[in-house]
C-alpha cells in the first residue's frame, strides 16, 4: 500500500505538430488497414510498417475521424502497438495514445476496456504521470472528461493505490463532478481496510463529500462504512450510519449489514448489545443468516458458554439455516478442549445427518481431543474413519499424532509416523522434530534426542533455541549436568543460537543441585556472552544460597539486583523470610518484610504467615498478633488453612480470648474450622470452664456443617 504521496509535478509532453504531407499518406494507409481488419489476428499486414510506426504517429491513427465509429479496432490496434513496437511500452511514449484512445472507448460505453487499459499502465507508471495529467492536464490535451475521472479512481484502487485515488476523487470534487457511486463504494471499501489509522477518518470525509456532490450512496456504501466502524470497535459511528440510511437515505439495511456490527459487538463481549440488535434486526424483517448464527457461535465458544453455542446451532437447523462445516468444528474444538469429548463426537455425527462432511480440522480436532482425555486406541479409529471416508491427513494431522504419541510415551510410532508423513508428500518441520525431541527427552532417551537434532542440522532447518532449551532442561532434570554442560559449549559450533532462557535453565539445574559456585560462573558467562542476567537469573540464585544457609552470599546478590535495577520476585521474598525465621533471626525477617514494596515486590499472605509461624515457635506471640492486624489492614485476606493454624496456635499459648476474637472472624466469613481445630476450641472451652460456650460451638458449626 502506497503511502502519502508526492504532490504532482510531472506534466506528460505536449502532442507532436501534425505530421507532413507524406506523414499524413502513411496514416491514411495504416488506417485502411485497419478498417480492413476484423480482429487481432488480421493486423498482420501491419509488422511491414513497424520500422515506421513511431510512438508520435500513434494517437494520429488512434484520432483519425475514420475510425472514430470502431472502438474495438482501434482498441485492438493498440494492445498490438504494446505488443509489437519496441518504444511504446514505455509509459512516456505511450500515454498520449492512451489518452487519444480513452474518450473513444468511453463514448462506446466500454468501461471495462478502459479501466483495464488504465490499470496496466499505472502498474509501469512509476514517476505517476497519468496521475499528474490527470490532475494538472496539458493545455494540448483535452480536460479530463467525468468518465474518464471516475474509471481512473476504480483502476488506482485496483492497482492498490488508494491515496491517488482520493486525489483523483478531490479533483472531481473541485470541478463539481459526480463520480458514480459504485466507483465510490470501492475508493470507500479500500480505505476501510487500510491499515494506516489515517485511512478510516479519509473515508468519513469522502463519504461526507461524496453527499455533498449528489451520489445517492446505497445500501453497499453504507455496510462498506458501517464495516469500516465496526473494524475500529467505534460502535456509535456505527449506529449513527445504520440511523442515517434509513433517515436521511431510504436505504434499507441487509442482514450483512446487521452482521458487521453483530460480529464487532461479539468479538467485543457486548452480549447485551448484541441480543438487542439480533431483536432490532427481526424487527426489521430480516432473519438471521448462516453468518449471523456463526458469529453467535464463535462468540459463546469464546466466553465458554457452550450451552448457548449449542442452543444456537439447533435454533439455526429449527429455522431452516444449515451450519456449516466451519460453524461446527468451532464448537467441535470447544466441546473438546474442555474434555467433552462425547458431545464432540456427537457433532460429528449431526454434521454427517446434515450432509455436512466432516473435513481435516474436524478430524484433527478430534484426534487431539482423544490423545487430551481418552486413548490413543480411539486415534486409530480415527484415521481409519479418514480414509474411509476420503479425508486426507495434513502435515497438521501429523504434527497431532506425533504429539500425542510422545505424550502417551510411545516414541517408536512416533518415530514410525514421522516415516509416514514423508511418505505422505509432508515435510517434517522444526515443530515435528521439537516435538519429538522433546518425547525423547521426557522419556529419558537422551541418546535418541541427540540423534534427531543431528537430523535436523542435516536437513538445514533452523537451529531455533527451543530444540536447544528443550534437551538442556530435560538434561538438568535427570540431573546429567555434564552431559548439559557439554552441550551448552558445543552448541554454538552446531549452529544453534543461544538465549538468556538457556542459562538460566543451566543457572537452575546447578542450584537445584548445590552447586552454587558452578551457578554463578555460569552468569559470569553470559554476560561474557553479550547476555544479561534478569531478575528470573537472579532469583534463582539467590533461592539457591537461601536453601544452601549462606544468607551472607544471598543479600550480595540482593543488593547486586537492586543496582541493577531489577527486582526480587514473591518466591524470593518469601523463601528469604522462612530462611530467616529457621535462623531466629526474625528481625531481620521482619525489616526484609516492610521495605520490601520498595524492592519492587510486595509481600502476599505466604510473607505474612511465615513470619508470624516464626514469631510463635519463638514464643512472640504479640509480635504474631501484630503481623496478624497489619495483614489484615493491608487487605491481605487469610485463607482457611491460615485462620486453622492461627486459631491452633493461640489456643495452644494459651490466649483463648484473642484466639476467640478470630474465631468469630473465621465463622462470620463462612468458613468452618477442620477437625484439629474443632477438637482444640472443645478443649480449650473446657479446659478453661467453658462448656456452655463449648456447647453453643459444637451446635453452631454442626448448623453450619448441615
Amino acid at each position: 500500500m502506497d503511502s502519502t504521496p508526492p504532490p504532482p509535478t510531472i506534466i506528460p509532453p505536449p502532442p507532436p505538430p501534425p505530421p507532413p504531407p507524406n506523414q499524413s499518406q502513411f496514416i491514411q494507409k495504416i488506417v485502411s488497414i485497419l478498417i480492413s481488419s476484423n480482429n487481432k489476428t488480421s493486423l498482420k499486414p501491419l509488422t511491414q510498417y513497424i520500422p515506421h510506426l513511431t510512438p508520435s504517429l500513434i494517437p494520429f491513427i488512434l484520432s483519425s475521424p475514420t475510425l472514430s465509429s470502431r472502438p474495438t479496432t482501434l482498441l485492438s490496434f493498440f494492445k498490438w502497438c504494446q505488443s509489437h513496437l519496441p518504444h511504446f511500452t514505455h509509459n512516456t511514449n505511450s500515454l498520449p495514445s492512451l489518452l487519444t484512445l480513452l474518450p473513444s472507448l468511453f463514448h462506446f460505453k466500454k468501461f471495462f476496456h478502459a479501466k483495464y487499459l488504465l490499470v496496466s499502465f499505472i502498474t509501469i507508471d512509476p514517476l505517476h504521470r497519468l496521475r499528474d495529467s490527470l490532475l494538472n492536464p496539458s493545455p494540448h490535451f483535452p480536460p479530463p472528461s467525468r468518465d474518464l475521472l471516475d474509471t481512473a479512481i476504480g483502476a488506482y484502487v485496483q492497482a492498490q493505490k488508494p491515496y491517488y485515488a482520493v486525489q483523483i476523487f478531490q479533483k472531481m470534487k473541485q470541478q463539481s463532478l459526480r463520480p458514480s457511486v459504485i466507483n465510490c463504494n470501492i475508493l470507500l471499501n479500500s480505505l476501510v481496510k487500510c491499515p494506516s489509522p489515517n485511512s478510516f477518518f479519509m473515508s468519513i470525509e469522502v463519504f461526507e463529500d461524496l453527499i455533498k456532490l449528489g451520489v445517492a450512496p446505497d445500501t453497499t456504501t453504507f455496510n462498506i462504512m458501517i464495516y469500516g466502524c465496526c473494524s475500529k470497535y467505534k460502535f456509535k459511528n456505527a449506529m449513527e450510519f445504520l440511523n442515517r440510511m434509513t433517515d436521511e437515505f431510504q436505504c434499507f439495511p441487509d442482514t450483512a449489514t446487521y452482521n458487521s456490527i453483530l460480529d464487532a459487538f461479539c468479538k467485543k463481549g457486548l452480549l447485551n448489545e448484541a441480543r438487542d440488535l439480533l431483536v432490532d434486526m427481526k424487527d426489521r424483517g430480516l432473519p438471521p443468516d448462516q453468518v449471523t448464527y456463526h458469529t453467535l457461535v464463535c462468540a459463546y465458544c469464546r466466553l465458554g458458554w457452550l450451552k448457548e453455542a449449542v442452543e444456537t446451532i439447533q435454533l439455526m437447523t429449527s429455522s431452516k439455516v444449515s451450519p456449516d462445516v466451519w460453524t461446527c468444528n468451532t464448537l467441535i474444538s470447544e466441546f473438546c478442549k474442555v474434555g467433552r469429548i462425547e458431545d464432540a463426537f456427537g457433532l460429528r455425527d449431526e454434521m454427517v445427518n446434515m450432509k455436512l462432511l466432516p473435513d481435516v480440522i474436524t478430524y484433527n480436532t478430534l484426534i487431539n481431543g482423544c490423545f487430551e482425555w481418552r486413548t490413543s486406541s480411539e486415534v486409530i479409529k480415527l484415521l481409519k474413519e479418514m480414509s474411509e471416508m476420503g479425508v486426507k491427513p495434513d502435515a497438521i494431522t501429523y504434527n497431532i499424532l506425533l504429539k500425542g504419541l510422545c505424550k502417551d510415551g510411545k516414541m517408536a510410532e512416533a518415530s514410525e509416523s514421522i516415516r509416514v508423513m514423508e511418505e505422505d508428500g509432508f515435510s517434517p518441520d522444526n515443530f515435528t522434530y521439537n516435538t519429538l525431541i522433546y518425547g525423547y527427552c521426557k522419556a529419558g532417551k537422551i541418546r535418541e534426542a541427540f540423534k534427531t537434532m543431528e537430523e535436523m542440522l542435516q536437513k538445514g532447518l533452523n537451529k531455533g533455541t527451543v530444540t536447544l532449551n528443550t534437551v538442556l532442561h530435560t538434561l538438568c532434570r535427570e540431573k546429567k549436568l555434564n552431559e548439559a554442560y557439554e552441550l551448552l559449549n558445543s552448541a554454538s559450533k552446531w549452529g544453534y543460537v543461544l538465549d538468556e532462557v538457556t542459562y538460566n535453565i543451566i543457572v537452575k539445574g546447578l542450584c537445584k543441585e548445590g552447586k552454587l559456585e558452578e551457578a554463578s560462573e555460569s552468569i559470569w558467562k553470559m554476560e561474557e556472552n553479550g547476555f544479561s542476567p534478569n531478575d528470573i537469573t537472579y532469583n534463582t540464585l539467590i533461592n539457591g544460597y537461601c536453601k544452601a544457609g549462606t544468607m551472607g552470599e544471598a543479600y550480595k546478590i540482593m543488593d547486586e539486583v537492586l543496582r541493577k535495577g531489577l527486582k526480587m520476585n514473591i518466591m524470593t521474598l518469601n523463601l528469604f523470610i522462612h530462611t530467616l525465621c529457621k535462623e531466629k533471626k526474625l528481625n531481620e525477617a521482619y525489616e526484609l518484610l516492610h521495605s520490601a514494596s520498595k524492592l519492587g515486590c510486595a509481600p502476599d499472605e505466604i510473607s505474612y504467615v511465615t513470619l508470624m509461624m516464626g514469631y510463635f515457635k519463638n514464643n512472640d506471640v504479640d509480635g504474631a498478633l501484630k503481623l496478624w492486624n497489619e495483614m489484615k489492614k493491608k487487605d491481605i485476606l487469610p485463607n482457611f488453612v491460615t485462620y486453622n493454624s492461627v486459631i491452633r496456635r493461640l489456643f495452644n499459648s494459651g490466649k483463648t480470648e484473642q484466639a476467640m476474637i478470630i474465631l468469630n472472624e473465621f465463622l462470620e466469613s463462612g468458613l468452618v474450622p477442620d477437625e484439629s481445630t474443632y477438637n482444640r476450641l472443645i478443649h480449650g472451652y473446657c479446659k478453661e470452664g467453658y462448656l456452655k460456650k463449648a456447647f453453643q460451638f459444637h451446635n453452631h458449626t454442626w448448623k453450619r456443617e448441615n
